[in-house]
C-alpha cells in the first residue's frame, strides 16, 4: 500500500516498504528465535555502529526517545550527584524538565535557540559549580536543526572528569561519530530516526562501567535502566516487560538496510545532499534559513515564515499535504517559522518534488 504523503519530519519519518513489511508477522517474546535471533543481534549491531572500542554495551527501552532520556537521567545521576544541562532549544529544555520532575539536583545554562553550544560555555559552568557530576546536552537540536559541536563539548566534559550524557536522538546513524573516542558515557537515540525504523522504543549505548554504577538508583520501575540491561544480559535479550515485537523486527530490517546503503557515512552523504538541495531551492523561492550554514545539520532545516500579511502556515501546510508532502510547524520561541526534515526514505528527487509543490502552493 502506498503512503498518502511523504513525511518530511525529523521522526517519525518515511520508511521503506520493506521495513513496514517486516511488521507483518507476530513474534513470541519467550522464544530464542526472537530474543537471540533478533534482539541480541540488534544490541551488538548498535555497539558496532557506535564504536570500535571495547567496554560498551547497549540496552533497548520501551517507549519514545523521551522515555529513553528519562531512563538515563533517572538512573545515572546518584542522589549525591548534580546534573548540568546545556540548552539551546526545546529538547534541551525537556531534559531539564525531566530532571526537575525527578527531583534531581540541577544546573542549567541556556543560549539562544539559533546559536550553538560551546566548550567554553561548558567549561565556565563547570568551573563555577564543583558539585556538578554529570553533563547532558542535545547533539542535534531539532528545534532549529543546529548540530552542536560534539567533539569539543565531549572533550571539555571529560577533561573536567564528568559523566557525559548525550541525546543523539536525531543524529545517531545519520551523522558519523565515534562514541568511544569521544568518551561518551551514555548516548540515547530512538528507533524512528536516522536508522529509519518506526516508533516504539529507544536505545541507550553506554560504557559498561557507567551502566553498572546505575544499580539501585532508578527513580522509576518501568524506566530502570540498570534492571532492563541486566535482564537483557542475563536472559539473552529478554525484555523485563512487554516487548514491542513488531517495531523491533522492523528495526532489525532497518539496520540491514543501513548496512546495504553503505553505513553511516553513506547515509550522511545522502542526507547532506537532500538538505543542500532543499536550501538551494528554498532560497530560490525566497525563503530564508534561520541557522548559519556552519552549524546546520542535514537532519532538519528551519525557515523563516514569509512576511506577507496573507501568509498562513496551516493553509500552506494543508496545501502541501494535499500534494503529498508533510512538513513541521516551527518550534523557535521568538520567530515565526516552519521546519522541513531531510532524513528517512527521502532522496533528491523527493526534494525536487517538494520544491515544485511549494512553488505551486504559494498563495501570498
Amino acid at each position: 500500500m502506498n503512503n498518502p504523503y511523504l513525511l518530511l519530519t525529523p521522526g517519525p519519518l518515511s520508511t521503506s516498504a520493506t521495513v513496514r513489511d517486516a511488521m507483518m508477522k507476530d513474534w513470541c517474546t519467550w522464544d530464542d528465535d526472537y530474543n537471540q535471533g533478533v534482539v541480541q543481534p540488534i544490541r551488538r549491531q548498535l555497539v558496532r555502529l557506535a564504536t570500535r572500542q571495547p567496554g560498551y554495551t547497549s540496552v533497548l527501552m520501551q517507549g519514545s526517545g523521551t522515555a529513553g532520556v528519562e531512563s538515563v537521567l533517572g538512573s545515572a545521576v546518584p542522589a549525591e550527584g548534580k546534573l548540568l544541562v546545556l540548552i539551546n532549544g526545546a529538547y534541551g529544555r525537556r531534559m531539564a524538565d525531566i530532571a526537575r520532575c525527578l527531583g534531581l539536583p540541577l544546573a542549567t545554562v541556556e543560549v539562544a535557540e539559533t546559536e550553538p553550544l560551546s566548550a567554553g560555555l561548558l567549561s565556565r559552568a563547570l568551573a563555577a559549580d564543583a558539585a556538578i557530576s554529570h553533563v547532558a546536552f542535545v547533539h542535534c537540536e531539532t528545534t532549529t536543526g543546529i548540530l552542536n559541536p560534539l567533539a569539543e563539548l565531549c572533550g571539555a566534559a571529560k577533561q573536567a572528569g564528568k559523566t557525559l550524557i548525550v541525546d543523539a536522538m536525531s543524529s545517531f546513524g545519520g551523522v558519523p561519530m565515534e562514541v568511544g573516542e569521544l568518551a561518551i558515557d551514555f548516548l540515547i537515540s530512538s528507533a524512528n530516526k536516522c536508522i529509519q525504523g518506526v516508533p516504539g522504543f529507544s536505545f541507550i549505548i553506554a560504557r559498561e562501567a557507567a551502566m553498572a554504577q546505575c544499580e539501585g538508583q532508578a527513580r522509576s520501575v518501568s524506566l530502570d535502566l540498570f534492571d532492563q540491561w541486566q535482564c537483557m544480559e542475563r536472559q539473552g535479550g529478554k525484555w523485563r516487560f512487554t516487548s514491542p515485537t513488531h517495531v523491533v523486527r522492523a528495526f532489525a530490517q532497518a539496520l540491514t538496510e543501513l548496512e546495504r546503503e553503505g553505513g553511516v557515512a553513506a547515509r550522511h552523504q545522502r542526507y547532506q545532499g537532500n538538505q543542500r538541495a532543499l536550501v538551494a531551492g528554498m532560497e530560490r523561492l525566497g525563503f530564508r534559513p534561520l541557522v548559519a550554514r556552519d552549524w546546520q545539520s542535514p537532519v532538519i532545516t528551519v525557515f523563516a515564515a514569509p512576511e506577507a500579511a496573507s501568509y498562513d502556515f496551516k493553509r500552506f501546510y494543508l496545501g502541501l499535504k494535499e500534494r503529498g508532502y508533510v512538513i513541521y510547524p516551527g518550534k523557535v520561541s521568538a520567530v515565526d517559522c516552519f521546519r522541513i526534515g531531510t532524513i528517512g526514505e527521502v532522496y533528491q528527487q523527493d526534494v525536487a518534488g517538494l520544491l515544485a509543490a511549494i512553488e505551486d502552493v504559494i498563495f501570498w
